[in-house]
């Protein structure tokens, strides 16, 4: 049984190497489409991210210890199968892709298959050389055509079953969605996409890509996403991302109260800090009572799992290997799964074009190392161990909707106010822009005009100013007494929404009076709670902002240097004060509770400059 079948496919393709990696190297979808059945993982991850699979068919029940796939973007993948009850002993795969002179591919698909008995002998011919080439063959060509044509994974369209009833149900929603002010086209396309698209695309629903897709605005699209929700068209799950391959643990939490602060990643075998701001994204499918949807895993670790890793590479120890990738610029870091640390690179216009990159037992090199888009780079495992050498961007993808810009959205703290973290989890949320206000002389207004006409006067003063804060992408978090607390990812966000609320209320329509506000705006790092069964935030940054709002005079507004220091504020404020819209003026000044600091502060106002 020592014979080795091997089998060699090769196509002539129209698009380009780089527009067919999605398609061909997303290996769940490709083993779908080509009929492989479902798989399971059989037992928790081995060193070196190998895996424990098996599927169980009509016929046949498989076990197997899969090798990590290596690959290097956008030209080649491959992955080795050991099986341990199966006619096959052993399979492996591997695709390979040249450009052509004309701008085509040359696709070389390759598998060679050792049997273990006669029943792999006899089914191997069958079963790969004849049944499996037409559906690899016939994969492929699909692919090309939804390369050639700019077609992303996400607009496949499939067989769908929509449940019993769901269709009355869509037209119901179609016109709630529209009246909650929804754009009738985006509408349009997420409940075709709902109708049409195939399971595995809507098993995770990412806004920010649709939004990409269909070139839409990113809030607009996520703001649709949630309204959905409420609607009952979809449902959304928080996934924990692990920071290291990025991918998403087993479960998914329905609710922010399951999740927690601390996580464990099986595949890097490491246990992380949850933060809102990289590690929980919110992700969406459609709701049962509409489509029911079943997707289950027919490849686990293909390269398209983890698109930000451009080379990955099984070296033996000692072994030498020499790749060509073709890299974006931006910074990188090249690391294994036993070794700390890692060696950091930076691809840009001017930099080295071969690099000899080692993994050795006494660590990385500190220097940074500059490589041109194409290298030459040469791998070298210098350890007495089989190491897993990963070259991956250090940039997290911006098409992440983060529990940190969702959770900042008025939109999601007005649909979804009882999405709030268990009582007593603190989760780091990043940086947020925090903005503290409160009404001038409201205590004199109560007396002066009486308890139920002030307080008419202060709720239509919230509402000016969330009008303005949801307009800036911002979220108003909560009201005590007459003052607001607010946060904004971006700190230019919140100067913009403030002074349009100061305007407005310093000039109401004929017949109200005008209103005088004070505020300050704080920029830095936060901690997300739950306080009253909400999400609320705390720790210095908000103590420093509130205790800068008392400094404001009204209708001016206190920025901290954290706020000042932004370059989009800076730009703001340099425009501004250009076309003498605004006055700027420094000062500095103690806080209580931050005696031993003294923090350089900015008063900013309209009209005559106003003294700090």
């Amino acid at each position: 049984m020592n014979r080795e079948f091997y089998y060699r496919w090769e196509l002539q393709l129209r698009a380009n190497p780089a527009a067919l990696w999605p398609y061909v190297a997303d290996t769940n979808r490709f083993n779908r489409d080509t009929q492989l059945p479902a798989v399971t993982e059989s037992a928790p991850v081995l060193p070196n991210a190998r895996r424990q699979l098996r599927f169980q068919s009509k016929w046949l029940t498989a076990n197997w210890t899969e090798d990590p796939f290596e690959w290097t973007y956008p030209t080649r993948f491959g992955v080795v199968r050991r099986y341990k009850n199966s006619p096959i002993k052993q399979m492996r795969v591997v695709l390979e892709m040249t450009r052509q002179p004309d701008g085509g591919t040359q696709l070389v698909y390759q598998v060679w298959a050792l049997p273990r008995n006669l029943l792999g002998m006899a089914m191997i011919p069958i079963v790969i050389g004849q049944i499996s080439a037409r559906r690899f063959r016939a994969a492929f060509i699909q692919y090309d055509k939804l390369a050639q044509a700019g077609a992303v994974p996400v607009s496949l369209r499939h067989a769908s079953h929509l449940s019993p009833g769901a269709k009355g149900r869509l037209e119901t929603m179609k016109q709630r969605l529209a009246q909650a002010g929804a754009a009738p086209a985006l509408v349009n396309r997420l409940v075709d996409l709902v109708q049409n698209a195939d399971d595995l695309t809507l098993a995770r629903l990412r806004p920010y890509l649709l939004a990409d897709v269909w070139e839409a605005p990113r809030r607009d699209v996520l703001e649709l996403f949630l309204l959905a929700t409420r609607a009952g068209l979809l449902d959304f799950q928080w996934e924990i991302l692990c920071p290291m391959c990025r991918g998403a643990e087993d479960r998914v939490h329905h609710t922010l109260a399951h999740v927690t602060s601390a996580a464990h990643c099986q595949t890097c075998n490491i246990d992380f800090e949850v933060n809102f701001d990289q590690s929980v994204e919110l992700t969406f499918i459609p709701n049962p009572a509409i489509r029911a949807v079943k997707a289950p895993d027919f490849c686990v670790a293909g390269p398209q799992v983890t698109p930000h890793i451009a080379v990955q590479q099984l070296l033996a120890p000692q072994e030498q290997r020499v790749l060509s990738p073709v890299l974006e610029a931006g910074r990188y870091r090249l690391r294994t799964m036993r070794l700390p640390g890692a060696q950091h690179l930076q691809v840009t216009a001017v930099g080295q074009s071969q690099v000899n990159l080692r993994a050795e037992q006494d660590g990385w090199p500190s220097h940074e190392l500059k490589l041109i888009p194409t290298p030459s780079l040469q791998l070298t495992n210098d350890t007495g161990e089989e190491q897993l050498l990963i070259l991956e961007r250090t940039v997290w993808s911006d098409q992440a909707a983060t529990a940190a810009e969702v959770t900042t959205l008025q939109r999601f703290r007005d649909l979804f106010s009882d999405e709030a973290l268990r009582p007593g989890e603190q989760i780091s949320v990043g940086s947020l822009t925090i903005l503290f206000t409160d009404l001038v002389n409201s205590t004199h207004l109560y007396r002066e005009i009486g308890d139920a006409t002030a307080f008419g006067v202060v709720m239509n003063h919230f509402d000016v100013l969330r009008e303005a804060i949801d307009a800036e992408g911002g979220a108003l978090v909560k009201t005590i007494g007459d003052a607001v607390m607010a946060v904004f990812r971006r700190p230019v966000s919140a100067l913009r929404a403030i002074l349009q609320a100061q305007q407005v209320l310093a000039a109401p329509p004929a017949g109200q009076r005008p209103l005088r506000l004070r505020a300050a705006l704080h920029y830095g790092p936060s901690i997300a709670v739950s306080l009253n069964n909400q999400l609320d935030y705390f720790g210095s940054t908000i103590n420093i902002a509130a205790r800068l709002e008392k400094l404001s005079q009204g209708s001016d507004v206190i920025l901290s240097d954290a706020v000042c220091d932004d370059p989009e504020v800076a730009d703001f404020l340099t425009n501004q004060q250009a076309q003498r819209q605004l006055h700027v003026t420094p000062f500095s000044e103690t806080l209580k509770g931050f005696q031993e600091e003294c923090f350089s502060l900015w008063r900013v106002g309209r009209g005559e400059e106003v003294k700090g």
